[in-house]
C-alpha cells in the first residue's frame, strides 16, 4: 500500500509538472492560455443554462475560480490514480497520460480563436509529465530480485513449513529508495513552481495595463445631463446611482482576460453592407464621443439580484458607422465577436432606432477596465448583455437571425432579449427597529423609462414610492417609500411600472431563456 501512496504522489508531481509547463509554454508562444484554461472554457461551452445561473447565484464574480479549482481538484485525482497505475506497469501509466493529452488537445483545438500554438502548451505539458513519470515510478518499484540459484533436494529442508515470500510487486521500497524518491520528488516539485512562476511572468509581460493607464481619452463631442442632488437619495444601503468601476458586475465566458493592445485593435464591420468598414482605435477616438447613462443589466439576473449596474459611458456612435456601411435590405442582426471568439447577437432595428447604441471606450471617465472590455466594447440601451454587450469586440458581421445563433442562442436562450421592467429591493435588510423605516430600491426599464415604483406589506395595499430624478431613460432609477414598522416578523414586496404604462409582472420566472421575472421580496423582522 505503501508503494501505491507513492505511486500516487509522484502522478500528483507529473500533474503539477505538466501544468506549470504548459503554462510556461503559454507565455513563450503566446497561447491564449494553458491546457487547464482551454478544458475549463470548454467545459463553459457545454454548461447548461440551469447549471450556468447556480454557479452565477452561488458564487458570483468568484464562479471562474471555482471551475477552475474543480478541474485542478478532478486532475489531481486523474493524476493520483495515473501514478498508482504506473507502479503496476508504466503501460498504464502511459494509457494515463495518453488520455490527458487526447482530452487537452480537443479543448484547445476546438476554441473559436485556436491556432497551432494552441496545441503547443498541452504538447507540451504531456511530454513533461511523461519524464516525471518515467523518472520517479522506478525509484518507487525497486527491481524484482535476482532468480534463486538451483539447490539439491534436501529432505530436512523440505520438511520444514513453507514461508511465504513476497511477490515482486509487494516489496515496499527500501529506505535508500524511498530517500531518492524523496530527493527527486522535491527536485520536481520546485521544477513544477519555477515553470509555473516564469509562465505567470511571461503572461504578465503581455499584459496591457499599462497601456490602459497611460490612454487619453478626447472628450465628448455630446455630453450628457449634469448629475444633481436629486438624482440620488442619501439612503445607507441603496445602490448609488453610479455604480464605481471597481463594483460593477462581470459576467462573462472568458477564463483569462484577454489582452489587446490598443495599437492593435481593429473593428470590421461586413456581411449585408454596401461596402466593408475596418476602424482601427486611433480611428474610433477621432469619430465623434457620445456620453450617457446606461444601466446594464445580466439575463441571468434572478429577481432582485445584483447583476445590473448603472455608469456613465463614452463612445462612437455605432449607428453612425453602420449607416456608412450601408445596411442592405434583409439585414436584421448584427453577429458581434470577441476577441476571445465569443459571439452576440444584436437586433439592428434596436441599434438604428436612435437610442444611444455605442462602441464604448471609457467608462466612468475612465477607459475601459480590462474585465469591462478594453480597448472597445458594445454598449445598446435595453437589451439584456448577452446580445447587446460584446467586450472585447473585433468584428460585426451584419447578417440575419435566420440560421445564424450566437453563443448563448445555440444554448438555448432567445435571439432577441429586450430587459424586462423590473425593480430591486436594497433596504432594509433583515432586522429593524420598530418605527419609521425607509424602503428603497432600484428600479428599471431601460430605453422605455421607470413612471412609477409601489411597495406593499404583508400582501396588504400598494404604496406609491418617491423617485428619485433621472438623466434619461436609460437609466435606473431609485425610489423610496416610508414604511411604519411593527414588531414580528414581515415581507416587504415592490413592483415598477415603465413609461409605456406596462406593470412589473408577478408571475415567476427562471432567467432562462430570456430574463427572470417576478415581484422581488425581502423578510424582515421587527424589534
Amino acid at each position: 500500500m505503501r508503494r501505491l501512496g507513492l505511486g500516487a504522489v509522484a502522478g500528483v508531481l507529473a500533474a503539477a509538472t505538466a501544468l506549470g509547463v504548459g503554462q510556461l509554454v503559454a507565455g513563450l508562444t503566446g497561447a491564449s492560455g494553458s491546457p487547464v484554461v482551454a478544458v475549463g472554457e470548454l467545459q463553459i461551452d457545454f454548461t447548461p443554462p440551469w447549471l450556468k445561473n447556480f454557479a452565477i447565484t452561488e458564487f458570483g464574480a468568484d464562479d471562474k475560480l471555482v471551475l477552475v479549482s474543480g478541474i485542478l481538484v478532478v486532475l489531481a485525482i486523474f493524476a493520483a490514480v495515473i501514478g498508482a497505475a504506473a507502479t503496476r506497469r508504466m503501460a498504464y501509466g502511459m494509457i494515463g497520460l495518453g488520455v490527458f493529452a487526447v482530452f487537452g488537445l480537443t479543448a484547445a483545438a476546438t476554441r473559436p480563436t485556436a491556432t497551432v500554438a494552441s496545441l503547443l502548451p498541452t504538447l507540451a505539458a504531456t511530454a513533461a509529465a511523461v519524464v516525471v513519470l518515467r523518472l520517479l515510478i522506478p525509484l518507487v518499484s525497486p527491481a524484482a530480485p535476482a532468480p534463486r540459484p538451483a539447490v539439491t533436494f534436501d529432505p530436512v529442508i523440505a520438511a520444514e513449513p513453507a514461508r511465504e515470500r513476497p511477490e515482486p510487486e509487494d516489496i515496499e521500497p527500501e529506505g535508500p529508495a524511498r530517500r531518492s524518491f524523496l530527493a527527486a520528488g522535491a527536485a520536481t516539485a520546485g521544477a513544477a513552481a519555477a515553470a509555473g512562476l516564469a509562465g505567470r511572468l511571461l503572461a504578465e509581460r503581455s499584459s496591457v495595463a499599462s497601456a490602459q493607464r497611460s490612454l487619453r481619452i478626447p472628450k465628448p463631442a455630446v455630453t450628457t445631463q449634469t448629475l444633481t442632488p436629486g438624482d440620488s437619495f442619501d439612503i445607507p444601503g441603496l445602490s448609488p446611482f453610479v455604480t464605481s468601476n471597481a463594483s460593477f458586475y462581470r459576467v462573462d465566458t472568458a477564463l483569462v482576460l484577454p489582452q489587446v493592445d490598443p495599437s492593435n485593435w481593429q473593428l470590421r464591420i461586413h456581411g449585408m453592407v454596401d461596402r466593408e468598414i475596418t476602424l482601427t482605435f486611433d480611428e474610433l477616438l477621432k469619430r465623434p464621443l457620445i456620453e450617457d447613462y446606461v444601466t446594464l443589466c445580466c439575463v441571468s439576473n434572478p429577481v432582485g439580484g445584483p447583476y445590473i449596474g448603472n455608469a456613465k459611458w463614452l463612445g462612437a456612435s455605432l449607428a453612425a458607422v453602420l449607416r456608412e456601411a450601408g445596411i442592405k435590405a434583409g439585414a436584421d442582426q448584427l453577429m458581434c465577436t470577441s476577441v476571445d471568439g465569443f459571439t452576440s447577437g444584436t437586433p439592428v432595428q434596436t441599434v438604428m432606432d436612435g437610442r444611444d447604441a455605442l462602441l464604448a471606450v471609457a467608462m466612468n471617465g475612465q477607459p475601459l477596465p480590462i474585465a469591462h472590455g478594453f480597448p472597445a466594447r458594445m454598449v445598446v440601451p435595453g437589451l439584456y448583455g448577452y446580445v447587446s454587450a460584446t467586450k472585447w469586440v473585433t468584428d460585426i458581421n451584419v447578417t440575419t437571425f435566420a440560421g445564424n445563433y450566437a453563443y448563448w442562442a445555440q444554448r438555448g436562450w432567445s435571439q432577441q432579449a429586450p430587459i424586462k421592467t423590473e425593480c430591486r429591493i436594497d433596504v432594509p435588510g433583515g432586522q429593524v427597529r420598530a418605527g419609521t423605516t425607509a424602503v428603497a430600491g432600484v428600479a428599471w426599464a431601460q430605453h422605455k423609462g421607470i413612471e412609477a415604483v409601489q411597495v406593499r406589506v404583508d400582501q396588504g395595499p400598494w404604496q406609491e414610492a418617491r423617485l428619485a430624478a433621472v438623466p434619461d431613460i436609460d437609466t435606473w432609477r431609485q425610489w423610496v417609500c416610508g414604511w411604519d414598522a411593527t414588531p414580528g416578523q414581515h415581507v416587504l414586496e415592490a413592483r415598477a411600472t415603465d413609461k409605456t404604462g406596462y406593470t412589473q409582472t408577478s408571475v415567476q420566472a427562471q432567467p432562462e431563456p430570456n430574463g427572470a421575472s417576478g415581484y422581488p421580496s425581502v423578510s424582515v423582522t421587527v424589534s
